[in-house]
């Protein structure tokens, strides 16, 4: 997988990356697992929570080793 980004689908990123569900819940992110993370954008996501979204893209990348 490439580089994640803000646009990117939560589904997709778990599917690819099932190691990442933990760093999604450590920046409160904790509904990964709901029916809408298979069609929302991490930058979605974030606004709704109220999460900043470039700390969890930058946690993301961080735990990928990117």
């Amino acid at each position: 997988m490439k580089k994640i980004n803000k646009d990117m689908i939560i589904g997709d990123i778990i599917r690819e990356n099932n190691d990442l569900m933990d760093t999604f819940s450590e920046n409160g992110m904790y509904c990964v697992g709901c029916p809408s993370a298979q069609m929302e954008s991490i930058e979605d996501a974030c606004a709704v929570h109220g999460l900043d979204v470039n700390k969890l893209v930058d946690a993301l990348n961080k735990k990928r080793g990117e």
